[in-house]
Protein backbone atom coordinates (compact mmCIF):
# COMPACT_ATOMS: atom_id res chain seq x y z
CA UNK A 1 0.00 0.00 0.00
CA UNK A 2 1.44 3.67 -0.66
CA UNK A 3 2.82 4.73 2.24
CA UNK A 4 2.12 8.35 3.89
CA UNK A 5 5.18 10.77 5.04
CA UNK A 6 3.82 12.26 7.99
CA UNK A 7 5.63 16.14 9.20
CA UNK A 8 8.40 14.47 11.55
CA UNK A 9 9.24 15.94 14.89
CA UNK A 10 12.91 17.32 14.12
CA UNK A 11 13.10 18.61 17.94
CA UNK A 12 11.79 17.78 21.24
CA UNK A 13 9.52 21.25 21.40
CA UNK A 14 8.82 20.86 17.64
CA UNK A 15 4.41 21.17 17.62
CA UNK A 16 4.68 23.06 13.61
CA UNK A 17 6.98 23.83 11.81
CA UNK A 18 7.34 24.80 7.94
CA UNK A 19 8.19 22.81 5.00
CA UNK A 20 10.49 25.17 3.26
CA UNK A 21 12.07 23.61 0.06
CA UNK A 22 10.99 19.97 -1.28
CA UNK A 23 14.70 18.78 -2.65
CA UNK A 24 12.64 16.10 -4.57
CA UNK A 25 9.65 15.71 -7.24
CA UNK A 26 6.66 13.68 -7.50
CA UNK A 27 7.83 10.32 -9.59
CA UNK A 28 11.41 10.56 -8.56
CA UNK A 29 12.78 7.45 -7.10
CA UNK A 30 14.23 7.75 -3.32
CA UNK A 31 16.30 5.34 -1.32
CA UNK A 32 16.32 5.03 2.78
CA UNK A 33 18.82 7.26 3.36
CA UNK A 34 17.97 10.07 0.19
CA UNK A 35 17.54 14.04 1.99
CA UNK A 36 13.50 14.23 0.47
CA UNK A 37 13.26 17.64 1.68
CA UNK A 38 14.00 21.05 4.14
CA UNK A 39 12.01 21.55 7.17
CA UNK A 40 12.00 24.78 9.55
CA UNK A 41 11.48 24.18 13.39
CA UNK A 42 11.20 26.23 16.39
CA UNK A 43 14.63 25.95 16.46
CA UNK A 44 16.61 25.45 13.28
CA UNK A 45 16.20 23.98 9.45
CA UNK A 46 16.80 20.38 9.15
CA UNK A 47 17.03 17.80 6.77
CA UNK A 48 14.37 14.92 6.49
CA UNK A 49 15.74 11.89 5.27
CA UNK A 50 13.62 9.19 3.32
CA UNK A 51 13.11 5.76 5.48
CA UNK A 52 11.39 3.82 2.73
CA UNK A 53 12.59 3.14 -0.78
CA UNK A 54 9.94 4.22 -3.50
CA UNK A 55 8.59 6.76 -5.57
CA UNK A 56 7.18 9.99 -4.56
CA UNK A 57 3.47 9.68 -5.81
CA UNK A 58 1.98 12.42 -4.56
CA UNK A 59 3.16 15.76 -3.09
CA UNK A 60 0.64 17.25 -0.80
CA UNK A 61 2.02 20.03 1.55
CA UNK A 62 3.81 22.87 -0.91
CA UNK A 63 7.29 24.53 -0.61
CA UNK A 64 6.95 27.60 1.68
CA UNK A 65 4.23 26.18 3.53
CA UNK A 66 4.05 27.19 7.61
CA UNK A 67 2.61 25.84 10.41
CA UNK A 68 1.97 22.16 9.82
CA UNK A 69 1.30 20.10 12.24
CA UNK A 70 3.61 17.10 13.29
CA UNK A 71 2.26 13.97 11.71
CA UNK A 72 0.39 15.74 9.05
CA UNK A 73 0.62 14.38 5.30
CA UNK A 74 3.26 15.86 3.27
CA UNK A 75 3.60 13.31 0.59
CA UNK A 76 3.09 9.75 -0.56
CA UNK A 77 5.36 7.30 -1.42
CA UNK A 78 4.38 4.52 -3.64
CA UNK A 79 6.23 0.94 -3.38
CA UNK A 80 7.57 -0.96 -5.97
CA UNK A 81 4.74 -2.00 -8.46
CA UNK A 82 2.44 0.39 -7.55
CA UNK A 83 1.15 3.79 -9.38
CA UNK A 84 -0.02 7.04 -8.53
CA UNK A 85 -3.67 5.31 -9.40
CA UNK A 86 -3.11 3.49 -6.02
CA UNK A 87 -3.67 6.44 -4.22
CA UNK A 88 -7.34 6.12 -3.21
CA UNK A 89 -7.48 9.84 -2.05
CA UNK A 90 -5.01 11.77 -1.01
CA UNK A 91 -4.88 12.48 2.90
CA UNK A 92 -6.15 15.25 4.26
CA UNK A 93 -2.95 18.06 4.86
CA UNK A 94 -5.16 19.71 7.58
CA UNK A 95 -4.65 20.07 11.15
CA UNK A 96 -6.62 16.96 12.90
CA UNK A 97 -9.51 18.13 15.27
CA UNK A 98 -7.60 17.46 18.64
CA UNK A 99 -10.64 14.64 19.99
CA UNK A 100 -9.58 12.66 17.03
CA UNK A 101 -6.21 13.60 17.98
CA UNK A 102 -6.73 11.60 20.43
CA UNK A 103 -8.62 8.77 19.27
CA UNK A 104 -7.69 7.91 15.72
CA UNK A 105 -9.71 6.12 13.54
CA UNK A 106 -7.20 2.74 13.50
CA UNK A 107 -9.51 1.20 10.76
CA UNK A 108 -8.87 4.13 8.34
CA UNK A 109 -5.59 4.38 8.98
CA UNK A 110 -2.61 3.62 6.68
CA UNK A 111 -0.58 0.43 6.95
CA UNK A 112 2.14 1.74 6.91
CA UNK A 113 3.34 5.95 7.96
CA UNK A 114 6.67 7.75 8.79
CA UNK A 115 8.06 10.54 9.72
CA UNK A 116 7.60 10.16 13.54
CA UNK A 117 7.25 6.29 13.16
CA UNK A 118 9.31 3.18 12.49
CA UNK A 119 11.26 1.99 9.64
CA UNK A 120 9.94 -1.30 8.08
CA UNK A 121 12.93 -1.25 5.95
CA UNK A 122 14.69 -3.57 8.35
CA UNK A 123 11.75 -6.33 7.24
CA UNK A 124 12.57 -7.79 4.32
CA UNK A 125 13.48 -11.50 4.28
CA UNK A 126 10.77 -12.32 6.43
CA UNK A 127 7.45 -12.69 6.90
CA UNK A 128 5.63 -11.22 9.81
CA UNK A 129 2.91 -12.79 11.86
CA UNK A 130 -0.34 -12.06 11.45
CA UNK A 131 -1.84 -8.52 12.56
CA UNK A 132 -3.96 -8.94 16.19
CA UNK A 133 -7.22 -7.46 16.78
CA UNK A 134 -7.58 -5.23 19.83
CA UNK A 135 -10.52 -6.26 23.11
CA UNK A 136 -12.68 -4.01 20.46
CA UNK A 137 -12.12 -6.25 17.62
CA UNK A 138 -10.87 -3.59 15.62
CA UNK A 139 -7.54 -4.21 14.07
CA UNK A 140 -4.13 -3.05 15.18
CA UNK A 141 -1.74 -1.78 13.22
CA UNK A 142 1.48 -2.79 13.91
CA UNK A 143 4.82 -2.55 12.15
CA UNK A 144 6.15 -6.18 10.90
CA UNK A 145 9.56 -5.93 12.99
CA UNK A 146 7.43 -4.77 15.95
CA UNK A 147 5.21 -8.36 15.33
CA UNK A 148 8.14 -10.31 15.16
CA UNK A 149 9.72 -9.21 18.29
CA UNK A 150 6.67 -9.17 20.74
CA UNK A 151 6.42 -12.78 19.29
CA UNK A 152 9.75 -13.99 20.58
CA UNK A 153 9.54 -12.20 23.62
CA UNK A 154 5.95 -12.81 24.33
CA UNK A 155 4.41 -9.81 24.47
CA UNK A 156 0.85 -9.14 23.95
CA UNK A 157 0.37 -6.61 21.80
CA UNK A 158 -3.37 -5.89 22.67
CA UNK A 159 -1.79 -4.99 26.16
CA UNK A 160 -0.12 -2.02 24.19
CA UNK A 161 -0.39 1.68 23.19
CA UNK A 162 1.78 2.59 20.42
CA UNK A 163 3.23 5.42 19.47
CA UNK A 164 4.04 5.04 15.65
CA UNK A 165 1.53 7.47 13.42
CA UNK A 166 -1.64 7.01 14.63
CA UNK A 167 -1.23 4.72 17.25
CA UNK A 168 1.14 2.06 15.32
CA UNK A 169 2.64 -0.01 17.89
CA UNK A 170 6.52 0.06 16.53
CA UNK A 171 9.71 -1.93 17.87
CA UNK A 172 10.36 1.15 20.29
CA UNK A 173 7.28 0.06 22.33
CA UNK A 174 7.42 -3.71 22.40
CA UNK A 175 10.70 -3.37 23.63
CA UNK A 176 9.20 -1.23 26.56
CA UNK A 177 6.76 -3.35 27.41
CA UNK A 178 9.45 -7.06 27.50
CA UNK A 179 11.95 -4.27 29.92
CA UNK A 180 8.87 -4.51 32.39
CA UNK A 181 6.64 -1.58 31.31
CA UNK A 182 2.59 -3.14 31.43
CA UNK A 183 2.09 -0.62 28.78
CA UNK A 184 4.29 1.46 26.28
CA UNK A 185 4.20 5.13 26.51
CA UNK A 186 3.20 7.02 23.33
CA UNK A 187 5.16 9.02 21.34
CA UNK A 188 5.07 12.16 23.38
CA UNK A 189 6.39 10.36 26.17
CA UNK A 190 10.03 10.43 23.62
CA UNK A 191 10.29 14.39 25.23
CA UNK A 192 13.90 14.97 26.86
CA UNK A 193 13.70 16.46 30.37
CA UNK A 194 16.30 18.91 28.98
CA UNK A 195 13.56 20.34 26.47
CA UNK A 196 9.67 19.58 27.72
CA UNK A 197 7.30 19.80 24.96
CA UNK A 198 6.21 23.26 23.81
CA UNK A 199 2.38 24.47 24.98
CA UNK A 200 0.96 27.73 24.11
CA UNK A 201 1.50 30.11 26.36
CA UNK A 202 -0.53 30.62 29.67
CA UNK A 203 -2.69 33.58 29.60
CA UNK A 204 -0.92 35.85 31.19
CA UNK A 205 -2.68 39.48 30.38
CA UNK A 206 -5.65 40.86 27.98
CA UNK A 207 -6.25 39.05 24.84
CA UNK A 208 -4.74 40.19 21.63
CA UNK A 209 -8.13 41.28 20.12
CA UNK A 210 -8.41 43.53 23.62
CA UNK A 211 -5.10 44.98 23.04
CA UNK A 212 -5.86 45.83 19.83
CA UNK A 213 -8.53 47.67 20.79
CA UNK A 214 -6.64 49.79 23.01
CA UNK A 215 -4.40 51.34 20.44
CA UNK A 216 -7.35 52.01 17.89
CA UNK A 217 -6.64 54.75 16.11
CA UNK A 218 -2.78 54.78 16.37
CA UNK A 219 0.00 53.83 14.21
CA UNK A 220 1.46 50.61 14.73
CA UNK A 221 3.03 47.02 13.04
CA UNK A 222 1.49 43.63 13.84
CA UNK A 223 4.21 41.12 14.43
CA UNK A 224 3.39 37.57 13.75
CA UNK A 225 5.54 35.43 16.38
CA UNK A 226 7.56 32.96 13.94
CA UNK A 227 7.79 29.04 16.02
CA UNK A 228 10.87 30.26 17.96
CA UNK A 229 9.65 32.95 19.45
CA UNK A 230 6.47 30.98 20.21
CA UNK A 231 8.63 28.24 22.20
CA UNK A 232 10.56 30.95 24.28
CA UNK A 233 7.22 32.37 25.22
CA UNK A 234 5.98 29.52 26.34
CA UNK A 235 8.88 28.29 28.26
CA UNK A 236 9.81 31.50 29.83
CA UNK A 237 6.47 31.47 31.10
CA UNK A 238 6.41 28.57 32.15
CA UNK A 239 9.76 28.87 33.64
CA UNK A 240 8.71 31.66 35.88
CA UNK A 241 5.18 29.82 36.73
CA UNK A 242 6.95 26.93 38.20
CA UNK A 243 10.30 27.48 39.13
CA UNK A 244 10.82 28.80 42.71
CA UNK A 245 13.72 31.14 41.56
CA UNK A 246 16.37 32.82 44.76
CA UNK A 247 18.97 34.99 43.51
CA UNK A 248 22.72 35.43 44.70
CA UNK A 249 24.67 38.21 43.86
CA UNK A 250 28.36 38.50 44.27
CA UNK A 251 31.53 40.95 42.92
CA UNK A 252 34.56 39.25 41.34
CA UNK A 253 37.73 40.90 40.73
CA UNK A 254 39.20 40.15 37.18
CA UNK A 255 42.74 41.98 37.12
CA UNK A 256 44.37 38.92 37.89
CA UNK A 257 42.64 37.01 35.10
CA UNK A 258 42.77 39.94 32.28
CA UNK A 259 46.43 39.96 32.92
CA UNK A 260 46.97 36.32 32.53
CA UNK A 261 44.41 36.08 29.57
CA UNK A 262 46.73 38.92 28.02
CA UNK A 263 49.78 37.10 28.43
CA UNK A 264 48.32 33.06 27.34
CA UNK A 265 46.91 35.09 24.29
CA UNK A 266 50.31 36.55 23.26
CA UNK A 267 51.73 32.47 23.56
CA UNK A 268 48.81 31.49 21.77
CA UNK A 269 48.67 33.74 18.56
CA UNK A 270 50.85 31.33 16.63
CA UNK A 271 48.03 29.32 17.16
CA UNK A 272 45.98 31.59 15.94
CA UNK A 273 43.78 31.35 18.94
CA UNK A 274 42.50 34.10 21.07
CA UNK A 275 40.85 33.23 24.24
CA UNK A 276 37.91 35.35 25.68
CA UNK A 277 36.74 36.32 28.89
CA UNK A 278 33.74 34.10 28.42
CA UNK A 279 35.65 31.00 27.68
CA UNK A 280 37.76 31.34 31.37
CA UNK A 281 34.10 31.95 32.88
CA UNK A 282 32.90 28.40 31.25
CA UNK A 283 35.83 26.69 32.64
CA UNK A 284 35.35 28.69 36.03
CA UNK A 285 31.34 27.10 35.83
CA UNK A 286 32.14 23.82 34.93
CA UNK A 287 34.99 23.29 37.63
CA UNK A 288 33.01 25.08 40.30
CA UNK A 289 30.30 22.39 39.53
CA UNK A 290 32.75 19.54 40.19
CA UNK A 291 34.06 21.07 43.51
CA UNK A 292 30.35 21.38 44.85
CA UNK A 293 28.88 18.50 43.05
CA UNK A 294 25.69 18.60 44.78
CA UNK A 295 24.77 21.65 42.96
CA UNK A 296 25.81 19.60 39.55
CA UNK A 297 21.86 18.58 39.27
CA UNK A 298 18.68 18.95 37.42
CA UNK A 299 14.92 19.15 38.11
CA UNK A 300 13.17 15.99 37.00
CA UNK A 301 9.56 15.91 37.98
CA UNK A 302 9.24 14.38 41.03
CA UNK A 303 13.04 13.50 41.67
CA UNK A 304 16.34 15.38 41.18
CA UNK A 305 18.85 13.74 38.58
CA UNK A 306 22.63 14.34 39.98
CA UNK A 307 25.40 14.63 37.28
CA UNK A 308 28.52 13.67 37.15
CA UNK A 309 29.91 15.26 33.95
CA UNK A 310 30.05 19.45 33.69
CA UNK A 311 27.55 20.25 30.87
CA UNK A 312 27.12 24.04 30.65
CA UNK A 313 24.47 25.68 28.30
CA UNK A 314 25.76 29.23 27.07
CA UNK A 315 22.73 31.32 25.68
CA UNK A 316 23.57 32.69 22.26
CA UNK A 317 21.83 35.99 21.05
CA UNK A 318 20.56 34.84 17.17
CA UNK A 319 18.22 36.83 15.10
CA UNK A 320 14.59 36.59 16.33
CA UNK A 321 15.80 34.65 19.86
CA UNK A 322 18.54 32.63 20.93
CA UNK A 323 19.81 29.34 21.70
CA UNK A 324 21.70 27.73 24.34
CA UNK A 325 24.09 25.11 22.77
CA UNK A 326 25.49 22.80 25.54
CA UNK A 327 29.57 22.78 25.69
CA UNK A 328 29.60 18.98 27.14
CA UNK A 329 32.01 17.30 29.59
CA UNK A 330 33.42 21.02 29.69
CA UNK A 331 35.51 20.20 33.41
CA UNK A 332 37.86 18.17 31.16
CA UNK A 333 38.70 20.55 27.68
CA UNK A 334 41.58 23.40 27.91
CA UNK A 335 40.64 26.77 27.73
CA UNK A 336 41.54 26.72 23.70
CA UNK A 337 39.30 23.99 23.05
CA UNK A 338 36.19 24.83 24.82
CA UNK A 339 36.90 28.14 22.65
CA UNK A 340 37.07 26.89 19.57
CA UNK A 341 34.07 24.62 20.27
CA UNK A 342 31.70 27.71 21.67
CA UNK A 343 32.93 30.27 18.75
CA UNK A 344 31.80 27.05 16.33
CA UNK A 345 28.71 26.71 18.49
CA UNK A 346 27.95 30.38 18.64
CA UNK A 347 28.38 30.37 14.43
CA UNK A 348 26.13 27.78 13.63
CA UNK A 349 23.35 28.54 16.22
CA UNK A 350 23.23 32.04 14.44
CA UNK A 351 23.10 29.97 10.97
CA UNK A 352 19.81 27.57 12.82
CA UNK A 353 22.19 24.88 11.95
CA UNK A 354 22.68 23.40 15.06
CA UNK A 355 21.51 19.60 15.80
CA UNK A 356 18.71 19.46 18.42
CA UNK A 357 21.60 17.23 20.84
CA UNK A 358 23.46 20.44 20.33
CA UNK A 359 21.37 22.56 22.66
CA UNK A 360 19.75 20.00 24.62
CA UNK A 361 20.89 19.10 28.37
CA UNK A 362 23.44 20.46 30.78
CA UNK A 363 22.55 21.72 34.13
CA UNK A 364 23.77 24.72 34.32
CA UNK A 365 23.86 28.03 32.18
CA UNK A 366 26.06 30.80 31.78
CA UNK A 367 24.33 34.41 30.32
CA UNK A 368 26.33 36.99 29.58
CA UNK A 369 25.23 40.78 28.35
CA UNK A 370 28.20 42.46 29.72
CA UNK A 371 29.47 43.13 25.79
CA UNK A 372 26.70 45.22 25.77
CA UNK A 373 27.40 47.08 28.66
CA UNK A 374 24.71 45.56 31.39
CA UNK A 375 25.83 45.82 34.64
CA UNK A 376 23.99 43.15 36.09
CA UNK A 377 20.67 41.13 35.86
CA UNK A 378 18.44 38.89 36.77
CA UNK A 379 18.20 35.61 34.29
CA UNK A 380 15.53 33.35 33.69
CA UNK A 381 16.30 29.22 34.85
CA UNK A 382 16.50 27.52 31.33
CA UNK A 383 14.60 23.96 32.79
CA UNK A 384 15.64 21.53 33.82
CA UNK A 385 18.59 23.26 34.80
CA UNK A 386 19.37 24.10 38.89
CA UNK A 387 20.83 27.48 37.95
CA UNK A 388 21.75 29.65 35.81
CA UNK A 389 25.23 32.84 35.96
CA UNK A 390 24.33 36.15 34.90
CA UNK A 391 27.32 37.53 34.15
CA UNK A 392 27.52 41.65 33.76
CA UNK A 393 30.04 43.85 32.34
CA UNK A 394 33.98 44.19 33.58
CA UNK A 395 33.92 47.87 35.06
CA UNK A 396 36.65 49.61 37.02
CA UNK A 397 35.68 50.28 40.62
CA UNK A 398 37.30 51.62 44.42
CA UNK A 399 38.01 48.98 46.09
CA UNK A 400 39.36 48.32 49.72
CA UNK A 401 42.29 45.97 49.45
CA UNK A 402 43.03 43.52 52.01
CA UNK A 403 45.54 45.74 53.94
CA UNK A 404 42.99 48.44 54.31
CA UNK A 405 43.91 50.57 51.47
CA UNK A 406 41.65 51.75 49.12
CA UNK A 407 42.54 50.97 45.36
CA UNK A 408 41.02 50.52 41.83
CA UNK A 409 39.61 47.41 40.33
CA UNK A 410 38.37 45.88 37.80
CA UNK A 411 35.11 44.44 39.17
CA UNK A 412 32.20 42.14 37.49
CA UNK A 413 28.67 41.76 39.18
CA UNK A 414 26.90 38.35 38.36
CA UNK A 415 24.28 37.08 39.63
CA UNK A 416 23.39 33.34 40.49
CA UNK A 417 19.64 32.23 39.84
CA UNK A 418 18.68 29.58 41.67
CA UNK A 419 15.78 26.59 41.57
CA UNK A 420 15.14 26.29 44.85
CA UNK A 421 13.67 22.62 44.56
CA UNK A 422 17.18 21.38 43.42
CA UNK A 423 19.84 23.71 45.51
CA UNK A 424 19.35 25.02 48.53
CA UNK A 425 20.79 28.45 49.59
CA UNK A 426 24.05 27.64 51.85
CA UNK A 427 24.37 25.19 48.66
CA UNK A 428 23.99 27.77 45.85
CA UNK A 429 26.22 29.96 47.84
CA UNK A 430 29.11 27.57 47.92
CA UNK A 431 29.09 27.00 44.20
CA UNK A 432 29.06 30.92 43.80
CA UNK A 433 31.97 31.14 46.25
CA UNK A 434 33.99 28.39 44.09
CA UNK A 435 33.25 30.43 40.84
CA UNK A 436 34.84 33.61 42.14
CA UNK A 437 37.34 31.64 43.46
CA UNK A 438 38.37 30.36 40.01
CA UNK A 439 37.65 33.43 38.41
CA UNK A 440 40.05 35.09 40.96
CA UNK A 441 42.54 32.93 41.07
CA UNK A 442 42.83 32.18 36.98
CA UNK A 443 45.67 30.35 37.26
CA UNK A 444 44.52 27.30 38.93
CA UNK A 445 42.13 26.79 36.35
CA UNK A 446 45.30 24.96 34.87
CA UNK A 447 46.30 22.74 37.74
Amino acid sequence: MPIEILMPALSPTMEEGTLAKWLVSEGDSVSSGDILCEIETDKATMEFEAVDEGTIGKILIGDGSEGVKVNTPIAVLLEEGEEASDIDSAPAPAAKDSAKEDAPDQDAAPEKGYGRGESDANDTGKSAPAAPKGSDGKRLFVTPLARRIAADKGVDLTELSGSGPHGRIIKADVEAASAGSTKAKPAESTQTASAPATTAAPAAGPSADAVMKIYEGRAFEEISLNGMRKTIAARLTEAKQSIPHFYLRRDIELDALLKFRGELNKQLEARDVKLSVNDFIIKACALALQTVSDANAVWAGDRILKLKPSDVAVAVAIEGGLFTPVLKDAEMKSLSTLSAEMKDLAARARDRKLAPHEYQGGSFAVSNLGMFGIDNFDAVINPPHGAILAVGAGVKKPVVGKDGELAVATVMSVTLSVDHRVIDGALGAQLLSAIKDNLENPMMMLA
